[in-house]
């Protein structure tokens, strides 16, 4: 009996290592595909780049028209809009080229503006203006910077 007992034992010890080995070696697997496979990380366009910066410059543009406080200058690097590297080199066309420059003089405009707030707004329209015909996506992220 007690040979018995021992052999049993004895078996699932070796059939329980012997799975043990098969996962060991399917996690081998996984891990050895995942070095050959051509994952690769998105790089922004230069254009990408500046819309997220300029993005980001008019929310707190935004509060700074709600708080009433000092909005400073234009910043010059918006200018970069005319000459940045598109994601799509074909969509620098002459719609395009007509926005940005009608989007920069309402940008500018804010500095100058007596009302701040209305003028901030006319340039966020101008912005959906020119997502409305060229990509879409951002459109959501635009609306948020409309003060109400």
């Amino acid at each position: 009996m007690k040979k018995v007992l021992f052999l049993i034992c004895g078996c699932l010890f070796v059939f329980s290592c012997n799975e043990k080995e098969t996962k060991n070696s399917n996690t081998l697997e996984v891990k050895d595909s995942l070095k050959s496979s051509s994952f690769q990380m998105y790089e922004m366009s230069e254009m990408a780049a500046l819309m997220e910066q300029m993005y980001a410059y008019n929310l707190q543009l935004k509060e700074q028209i709600l708080n009433q406080e000092t909005l400073g200058t234009y910043p010059k690097s918006f200018d970069r809009l005319h000459s940045a590297e598109l994601t799509d080199a074909s969509d620098r066309d002459a719609f395009f080229n007509e926005q940005a420059y009608l989007f920069i003089d309402a940008q500018k405009a804010i500095y100058e503006a007596e009302d701040p707030k209305k003028q901030f707004n006319s340039m966020v329209n101008q912005c959906l203006e020119c997502h409305t015909k060229k990509c879409g996506g951002p459109i959501p992220r635009i609306k948020k910077l409309i003060i109400p």
